[in-house]
């Protein structure tokens, strides 16, 4: 038998029983986390839904472009290729890609379980995208010329949402393995700016209203969470450390 600690069963130098709490806490905390994200895309959706988003769209769309016309976008020429080149970082094909090879390397390493969940988490986000785009079909803005090719409906923005699950995930699983706290909160920040500058190239380039972006940040923090939430309570389970 394992020996006993003072505060429970010690194996292989480690307190299950300390292990236990601390995973259970950082449930409770990602869980109000997930509660809070899933109330604010409730809340646009709703908004959304209901037809009454309509000023505050138009309003941010109409302000990015100036007086002499609506094809002019504010901002030198050059600013439009560099918020599609950003634009891109969210994009299916680019983060399939990312996700791919994060998976095959988890699965290299021997971390067979972490690789599972990152690849139905950013699977199953990408499904839960078109089917919220298809249960809202909300066309796209219509007051200019698209700064990108688009094919399907506008709410919510699956660059937003895609992007904020994979690298918001991507950035829990790396901020796991950094030893000083320092660098955790340095990649999680990174990845928090990728999220957000991808979403906010979407409206730029005038193929989002706002609440597009909006609603697709907080339905793919909600998933992540969410995930994030099994897999915590996977380690519960079975006292792993990852």
């Amino acid at each position: 038998m394992a020996p006993k600690g003072e505060t429970g069963f010690l194996i292989g130098g480690i307190n299950l029983n300390s292990l236990r709490n601390r995973l259970k806490t950082r449930i409770l905390v990602v869980a109000a986390s997930l509660a809070f994200t899933l109330w604010v895309f409730i809340e646009v959706a709703e908004e959304v839904w209901e037809g009454e988003a309509g000023v505050f769209d138009r309003s941010i769309l109409l302000s990015l472009h100036t007086s002499s016309g609506p094809d002019n976008v504010l901002g030198p020429i050059w600013l439009q290729a560099v918020a599609r080149d950003v634009s891109a970082l969210g994009s299916i094909t680019v983060l399939g890609i990312i996700v791919a090879v994060v998976t095959l390397f988890l699965l290299l390493t021997g971390r067979r379980m972490i690789a599972m969940f990152l690849l139905l988490a950013s699977t199953s986000g990408g499904l839960a995208t078109f089917l919220l785009k298809a249960v809202f079909n909300r066309p796209r803005p219509e007051l200019f010329q698209h700064g990108d090719y688009v094919i399907s409906a506008s709410f919510p923005s699956g660059h937003a949402m895609i992007a904020a699950l994979v690298y918001l995930t991507l950035g829990a699983l790396m901020a796991q393995v950094m030893p000083i706290r320092k660098l955790k909160v340095y990649v999680m920040t990174v990845m928090l700016a990728l999220t957000v500058i991808i979403g906010a190239s979407r409206v730029y380039l005038g193929v989002h209203w706002p609440t597009d972006v909006l609603a697709g940040w907080f339905a793919g923090a909600s998933w992540a969470l969410g995930w994030w939430i099994i897999a915590e309570f996977y380690k519960v389970k079975s006292g792993s450390r990852v």
